[in-house]
């Protein structure tokens, strides 16, 4: 057998040849297969310098499964090692081995610390952070260059300037890294004098030293002075340039961005993430595609932040067929859905209102994390699928995972879209009892919706009022919202009086709400005077307004809009759509029309006229037979429209999916997905059609798991073909009861 004498073999099998650089994954497992065979691999010297490769080729599998066959590990593997999960972002893992190190009695050197301190930092383990800290005190590492510069940058990074400064000025070397450290610390926190002052004081200056401050003064918000830094600069790098465009974003400054962006002299993925990102951060979510497409003309591939942005656009367009394309484009470009890519594809097809394909894509990732059930969960109650929600709720609760604080807002905003008040008080009770969740405002503001909803509104307004935090405009809203809808004016007025406190002067929507409640009541008189302080306030109600996708284009309708190249089509079929209404025994309920109109007809083609119904007359005409119709509405569906939808979804064998600014409305044969909450919840009776004859029906039945006796009035069209008995027999079907009592009364 042949023998090798390790200190003669060792410099020569320990040097790379020139192709290491070339193939960096496979020098080092060569030369790793070599010292197994000639059974040097045990000397220290040895393990550590291939460890010292795997490292440098970035194989942190290879390296760990190295490092866990040496024997006794020196502290130069411990550094090693450490190191090499750092650059692989294990920064937890790191601080896992660290921990390990010490039960082994081994004490860092000025090379164990560094990396540790940037684990902490990157973290934001400040607990762990500081007993580092005290550790490098204790076994005298305070003054090294190299520890006191990773300390202070944690310490910025951090924003605890105090102890940041402390360390500066502690140093006795000073050098550049340190003084863009600091500077760069004060000007994210803020504070732009000290930052600018130190600025001065340099002794010199490099590249970083600018981008560094103009990328703090940018991230605080402080764009002008970023700007003002940014014009002096010798010579801009691309950095500079991204932060100054990421500082105009973030403060609303759209147009100064984009000059900018295409000024620029060279762009790079960032750049483009930074413009599309920021478009939809401020709502132009067109232009961020426009912007997309864009990048993809120029030959530029983008990465998952880039995708994200990209969904994240059309989650706010709502345009399915935009959606479907960008996660076709995906699919061929190889991206993963296990992580939040696939979380933002199911949320973008659930506000895109197909739902069916979110679950599919929730279906189809192997993997499931705490984030896509979530995100399928708060989908589905978006789209009033509150059974589905709470399945798979209790799903997650069978396999183990422990949902969080948005998980629970899912559920609870599930139960509150199907009215589910005692299994969202259950829930309720789960996320503080038994998972120690201390609920949020929002939290808070599901309750309080869900007991809006279902008219429990003394019981909304206790809770409101022993809520740990200060109620936000959300729940004042709900409360409004719910005091309308149950005919409320007292609480009505008493959350009017809140909210405009807490939401003054941003309170269109409720002088708006409260408007309508006084005309729903006939208080015309209050109704003027809301109106008037509206106007002295400069307050203006939003403009009702639906849009539908078709073909790559979306179209806009307003009220009795005539504007359109299709207007003389559109109304024809309006005409067409009135009789065959009349023909089902539809009468239209003119207590929606909220104005100062005494003419019943006037008053029919004032709803007749409304924006859905334009953009549905549009759907009919040019959208084919099997392909739903996608509407969105900036203001909720009037219970009319709702009523008249649903028809319209049996008389013309369409699905139309309706997204209003509250949820999602799944039409089809003759039924809405909200199972009618938003409107039986509304009133005190149940008004399904009209007539001079009341039939009073007493229900028991069970509808969402809730027993209970209620009295729903029936208005029956006496001139309908319809017998009593066929009416009788749809309420069963509706209601899944078969106990019903019928009484008539006169009520002309």
């Amino acid at each position: 057998m042949t023998t090798f004498n390790v200190a003669m073999a060792t410099p020569t099998l320990l040097l790379p040849s020139s192709s290491f650089h070339s193939h960096p994954q496979q020098q080092p497992r060569q030369l790793h297969a070599l010292y197994l065979k000639t059974g040097i691999l045990n000397h220290p010297h040895v393990s550590s310098r291939l460890l010292s490769l795997y490292a440098k080729a970035n194989h942190l599998q290879h390296a760990r499964s190295l490092f866990d066959t040496i024997p006794q590990p020196t502290l130069l593997s411990w550094n090693l090692i450490i190191s090499s999960y750092l650059h692989n972002h294990r920064s937890h893992d790191a601080l896992l081995l660290f921990r390990q190190m010490l039960l082994l009695h081994l004490l860092p050197d000025a090379f164990t610390l560094p990396p540790l301190i940037k684990a902490c930092t990157r973290l934001h383990a400040i607990p762990e952070g500081k007993q580092l800290h005290g550790l490098l005190l204790k076994i005298g590492f305070a003054s090294d260059k190299f520890v006191q510069s990773s300390l202070l940058t944690m310490y910025a990074k951090w924003g605890d300037m105090g102890l940041a400064r402390r360390v500066f000025d502690l140093m006795l070397d000073k050098d550049i890294v340190s003084w863009n450290s600091l500077i760069d610390g004060y000007a994210r926190n803020g504070d732009v004098d000290v930052a600018l002052k130190l600025f001065d004081e340099m002794p010199s200056r490099d590249a970083f030293t600018w981008t560094a401050l103009v990328d703090g003064l940018a991230k605080c918000g402080k764009v002008e002075a970023a700007r003002q830094v940014f014009d002096q600069m010798p010579s801009r790098s691309l950095v500079s340039w991204n932060a100054m465009i990421d500082g105009y974003m973030k403060s609303g400054k759209v147009n100064l961005a984009c000059e900018l962006f295409h000024r620029m002299p060279a762009r790079n993925l960032i750049s483009w993430n930074t413009m599309i990102g920021g478009l939809q951060f401020n709502g132009m979510f067109s232009e961020a595609m426009e912007m997309f497409e864009a990048l993809l003309e120029e030959g530029v591939v983008p990465n998952e932040v880039t995708m994200l942005a990209a969904l994240s656009a059309v989650s706010g367009l709502a345009v399915f067929g935009n959606g479907r394309w960008i996660h076709s484009f995906m699919i061929k470009q190889g991206f993963e859905l296990d992580g939040v890519v696939g979380t933002s594809l199911i949320e973008m097809y659930s506000k895109c209102g197909s739902i069916e394909s979110s679950m599919a894509v929730f279906k189809a990732i192997a993997e499931k994390k705490l984030g896509h059930w979530t995100a399928i969960i708060v989908g589905l109650g978006m789209h009033g699928l509150a059974d589905q929600a709470l399945e798979l709720f209790q799903e997650i609760y069978r396999i183990g995972l422990k949902p969080h604080d948005i998980t629970f807002i899912g559920v609870l905003n599930a139960c509150s879209h199907a009215g589910l008040v005692d299994e969202g008080n259950r829930i309720f009770q789960m996320m503080v009892n038994e998972y120690k969740i201390q609920p949020t405002v929002e939290h808070y503001g599901c309750f309080v919706d869900l007991l809006c909803r279902a008219g429990h509104l003394e019981q909304a307004k206790n809770i409101i009022e022993s809520m740990p935090m200060r109620p936000n405009k959300v729940i004042w809203m709900s409360l409004l919202g719910g005091s309308r809808n149950h005919r409320n004016l007292e609480i009505g007025e008493y959350a009017a009086q809140n909210l405009i406190e807490v939401d003054d002067p941003d309170a269109t929507g409720c002088y708006t709400v409260l408007s309508n409640m006084y005309a729903a009541a006939g208080k015309w008189d209050e109704v003027s005077h809301v109106r008037e302080t509206m106007k002295k306030r400069g307050a203006k109600k939003d403009a009702g307004c639906s849009f539908i996708e078709h073909r790559g284009q979306v179209h806009r309708f307003i009220v009795g809009d005539k504007s359109h190249a299709q207007s003389e089509d559109i109304y024809a079929k309006l005409r067409e759509m009135r009789e065959k209404l009349k023909l089902a025994g539809h009468v239209p309920d003119t207590s929606q029309v909220l104005l100062n109109i005494t003419d019943e007809k006037e008053k029919e083609s004032e709803l007749e006229n409304h924006s859905e119904r334009l953009a549905i007359s549009f759907g009919l005409i040019n959208m084919e037979s099997r392909t739903p119709i996608r509407i969105i509405k900036n203001l909720r569906v009037c219970n009319d429209c709702h009523e008249v939808t649903k028809l319209l979804s049996d008389i013309y064998d369409r699905e139309i999916i309706v997204r209003d600014n509250s949820r999602f409305h799944h039409f089809k044969n003759g039924s809405c997905s909200c199972n009618d909450f938003c409107v039986r919840y509304g009133f005190d009776t149940e008004i399904l059609s009209f007539s001079k004859y009341w039939r009073f029906i007493a229900v028991r039945g069970c509808i969402k798991s809730s027993y209970f006796w209620r009295p729903i009035f029936l208005i029956y069209n006496a001139s309908h073909t319809d017998s009593s008995a066929h009416v009788v027999t749809l309420v069963k079907k509706e209601f899944n009861t078969t106990e019903m009592h019928m009484g008539t009364e006169d009520c002309s």
